[in-house]
């Protein structure tokens, strides 16, 4: 039988000056997966991006990614292996036209830029920007950007996405448009791990969830037995409350 784990964080720590951002951070994620991962602000949760990117060294543990340790690779070459992240700011390149920054993303895997251009427009016509193709990236809304970001991410072919707050700054409306692009980027193949804060959403969307609190993972799950721990909800909503499901 095939192993299904795509990604393992096992035992990660990073400190910083002595303030420890991540404790020994453990859990898996398996292929085909929409994996959460939540907690309070401060928690941990872009410093683990960073880290399972390669713009972050731990100071203990391992990324293993198809098996193999990314720990010390550069982000360039974690990202050729066909794991991909977005960011919680959005910076594309501003004097370049949405298809061109699209483009630059399709260069990961290919150099030939009659191909990348077909590709990019393949994935603008995907995330329902095909029609703002030409305009300047420097002109677009939040909605706009977060999804230029998202299309950015998937012209580099990901086998693992990794999408830090994407529905950040959007609206009810907007961010259920988002889901169903994100059950749709699941749907052609690609495995998802995804910072949101959003409980309605990260509920609703996910196969399996892990919460981090001050840098420690408190409990990993479906979101069923995540909604129902006690420590998650002291940790995360404050005590007496509970979390909803969708």
């Amino acid at each position: 039988m095939t192993d299904p784990t795509l990604l393992k964080i096992d035992g990660v720590s990073k400190s910083f000056r002595g303030l420890k951002a991540l404790s020994k951070v453990s859990f898996t994620l398996n292929q085909g997966e929409i994996f959460g991962l939540i907690g309070p602000n401060g928690a941990g949760k872009t410093t683990l991006f960073n880290v399972i990117s390669g713009f972050l060294k731990p100071d203990s543990g391992r990324v293993e990614f198809l098996g193999k340790n990314l720990v010390g690779l550069k982000p360039h070459q974690i990202c050729q292996k066909g794991l991909v992240r977005t960011f919680q700011i959005v910076k594309p390149f501003s004097h370049l036209s949405i298809l061109e920054n699209v483009v630059v993303g399709c260069f990961n895997t290919t150099r030939d830029i009659q191909e990348a251009e077909e590709r990019a427009w393949e994935v603008l016509k995907f995330v329902g920007l095909e029609k703002k193709a030409l305009d300047p990236a420097m002109s677009t809304t939040t909605p706009d950007r977060k999804r230029l970001e998202l299309a950015r991410a998937l012209a580099s072919r990901p086998q693992l996405l990794l999408l830090d707050e994407v529905m950040a700054g959007l609206n009810p409306t907007e961010q259920i448009q988002i889901v169903g692009l994100v059950r749709e980027v699941r749907g052609k193949g690609v495995t998802i791990l995804v910072i949101e804060h959003a409980m309605r959403v990260i509920m609703g969307l996910c196969d399996q969830i892990a919460v981090l609190n001050h840098g420690e993972c408190i409990a990993d799950g479906d979101p069923r037995a995540i909604c129902s721990n006690k420590d998650v909800i002291e940790a995360y909503l404050g005590k007496g409350s509970a979390f909803v499901r969708d």
